[in-house]
């Protein structure tokens, strides 16, 4: 027995808009860098499902997950390594707070 691609697509979706409402309503950084990390991962879900129900021959499915993988980490590394210097500077990890870059 089979899970039908549409189960895959509409827990993907989910985890997609759980992740965008987490971008846009929390004033935390690295609640927001989280956030990031589940949109990412709802991608992924949808890499695999397709690969798996489309052309299960090729891996392209898969190497793309591993790409999105990788750009993840990078993501996360710098993210948290300028959320760490933003803390140091200010004392703060509230998005609203910090305006480096304002005059």
């Amino acid at each position: 027995m089979s899970v039908p691609l549409s189960w895959f697509l509409v827990l993907s979706a989910g985890l997609f808009c759980i992740g965008l409402y987490g971008v846009l309503a929390r004033k935390n950084a690295i609640a927001i860098l989280l956030s990031v990390e589940l949109m990412l991962n709802a991608v992924n879900i949808n890499l695999v499902a397709f690969w798996r129900y489309l052309d299960p021959a090729k891996m392209a499915g898969q190497v793309f997950t591993v790409i999105v993988f990788a750009v993840a980490a990078a993501e996360v590394a710098v993210g948290l390594a300028l959320i760490i210097s933003v803390y140091r500077r200010r004392h703060t990890v509230v998005a609203d707070e910090i305006d480096l870059m304002k005059w």
